[in-house]
């Protein structure tokens, strides 16, 4: 894994050569000099903090209200059975 550094003008001129910087482990985004913030590709980040999404996150996500989606009902309905 190798670590890079950006400085916040580096990032701001070259994004993309950060985001694929990613590819390779986590990018270190400085401030002044300091460190202050850590770009990761979002697998890294589910690994890290062992999330998983499940439906209810995915639902509550940003934007999920704005995604057309009716499905259709489910009837279920009982019947005989002949345990002769």
């Amino acid at each position: 894994m190798t670590i890079t550094t950006f400085s916040s003008r580096e990032l701001n001129h070259d994004v993309s050569r950060a985001k694929k910087a990613t590819q390779d482990g986590p990018v270190f985004i400085t401030d002044r000099g300091k460190p202050a913030h850590v770009l990761l590709r979002f697998e890294d980040y589910q690994r890290l903090t062992k999330q998983r999404r499940n439906i209810a996150h995915a639902l509550a996500m940003p934007g999920a209200a704005d995604i057309q989606f009716e499905p259709t009902r489910a009837f279920i309905e009982t019947r005989q059975v002949d345990l002769s």
